[in-house]
Formats: structure tokens, sequence, C-alpha cells
């Protein structure tokens, strides 16, 4: 259920974020409250993931797979270039979040 509720406030997340340039500045009304209502749909889901997911775990996949989502976002659908640079910064998040998830739980 963790991972449902994860997914989910990944997607919210996502959605918020690909409105951003539509509020002009947050000047434009609907995709304004569309953007606030997506980033605290995303935050009181991630909030009920951490009490059962290690939160660095939890944020890492959270942050990973949204910037990965919303840079094809950018490439496919708004025309945005992605750089040699730019691809291996997307390489590394990925790994970094595959290396948080081998790693396992902690033990202090």
């Amino acid at each position: 259920m963790a991972y449902l509720m994860l997914a989910t406030a990944i997607v919210a997340e996502v959605a918020a974020t690909s409105l951003l340039p539509r509020t002009n500045g947050f000047t434009v009304l609907l995709p304004s409250v569309l953007v606030v209502v997506g980033y605290a749909v995303s935050f009181a889901l991630l909030a009920q993931v951490v009490k059962t997911l290690p939160v660095g775990v939890a944020y890492a996949i959270w942050s990973a797979v949204g910037t990965l989502t919303v840079v094809a976002i950018g490439a496919v659908f708004l025309g945005q270039s992605i750089t040699g640079w730019q691809g291996l910064g997307v390489a590394l998040v990925v790994a970094g979040v595959v290396l948080l998830n081998l790693g396992g739980a902690a033990h202090g």
C-alpha cells in the first residue's frame, strides 16, 4: 500500500510541476490552484508513506522519479532539449536511488 501511495504522490507532484509554466507566475487562477492542490496532495501522501518506508528511501524515489518524469515531459511534450551533461545528471539520479535501495535498512 505504501508504494501505491508513493506512486500517487509522484503523479500529483509531476502534474503540479508540469502545470507551473501555465500559472504565469501564479497570475492565472485555475492552473495556480491546481498546482497548489497537486503539491498539497503529494506532500500529504508522502507524509503517510514515511510512516512505513524509511524517509530517505521514500524521498529519494519520490524526487528521482518525479525529476525523471518531468524531464521526459519537457523533452517530449514541451520541446526542451536534453544535453549530454543533463543526461548524465539524470543517470546519476537513477544510480543514486538504486544504490539507496540496494543498501537496505541502516542499522544503528
